[in-house]
């Protein structure tokens, strides 16, 4: 089922093997990110700007905010590198980073097998997230079959493309969230999807969306993770030893709360038991 919750220890094998797979077949150019990010003393970055906890623009003083600004300027600052964030969409960040825009991506791009063959990723993730769909509370959905045969927004390259067209949605895809949410508030769509944790602060807090609700269970849950190009070795190992040492301290705990992301994902508190218990 599209909408299944396994733990995510049980990803961190299969995105282990799969990273070790594809950095096998892209061995010379493993140093090729790293070396440049420490000869120049700058990691650039990609990162979603496009609203919610992750990834936003504060309104009061224009500066980018989020827990993906947060593991960005954490990751600069463990490598002794200044940091440059780069805003991208979904519709464009793939490009972004196989044109050479940027060294790296946190742009709230969960992994599929797809994408684990078409890019480099580090393998420990540092979230996991599904799906949600925004609809109406007096619409007559509740349940993802209910969208079969409906207009339903999303984001251009977004990870539930699949599975809704699955569900025979009708897709109408848009270069970034917000437009798709514009479009929903404008009832070209019934539904609006895109992960939960945009979702959900949304319609829970948010007194524009307070005739909206979301539906469950989520959609597709996946690891979120750090994305590189292909065989970037050195650079993917670096980066799993931050990622690791932020599950095993608790930051990513941390910064959940601090950004109110809701749901608490049950993620981040298997993967600091697990990193804590072996100090991998």
């Amino acid at each position: 089922m599209p909408y299944t919750h396994p733990p995510v220890t049980l990803f961190l094998p299969l995105l282990m093997g799969a990273a070790l797979t594809l950095g096998a077949s892209f061995g010379a150019q493993a140093d090729a990110t790293l070396d440049k990010i420490a000869e120049r003393h700058r990691v650039v970055v990609g990162v979603l700007l496009s609203g919610g906890p992750f990834g936003s623009i504060d309104p009061s003083d224009q500066t980018p905010k989020g827990l993906n600004v947060d593991m960005a300027e954490d990751i600069g600052r463990q490598l002794g590198a200044q940091v440059e964030l780069v805003p991208v969409l979904p519709a464009n960040r793939v490009q972004f980073l196989q044109q050479g825009k940027v060294d790296l991506l946190i742009a709230n791009m969960e992994w599929t097998a797809e994408r684990g063959q078409q890019l480099g990723f580090v393998p420990t993730p540092f979230y996991r997230v599904g799906g949600t769909a925004a609809v109406l509370k007096d619409s007559k959905i509740t349940r993802w079959e209910d969208l079969k045969g409906q207009p339903v927004c999303t984001s251009q390259g977004s990870s539930y493309v699949k599975p809704l067209t699955e569900f025979g949605a009708q897709l109408k895809a848009f270069k970034s969230s917000s437009e798709s949410l514009l479009a929903l508030r404008g009832n070209n769509c019934v539904a609006a999807v895109h992960d939960a944790t945009l979702i959900n602060p949304l319609v829970a807090d948010s007194a524009e969306w307070k005739d909206y609700r979301a539906i469950t269970p989520e959609l597709n849950p996946a690891p979120s993770v750090i994305w590189t190009r292909p065989g970037e070795a050195d650079t993917q190992a670096r980066l799993d030893t931050i990622v690791k040492g932020w599950h095993r301290s608790g930051w990513l705990i941390e910064g959940e709360k601090r950004h109110h992301i809701t749901p608490a994902s049950p993620a981040l508190v298997e993967l600091h038991d697990k990193f804590q218990a072996t100090g991998a």
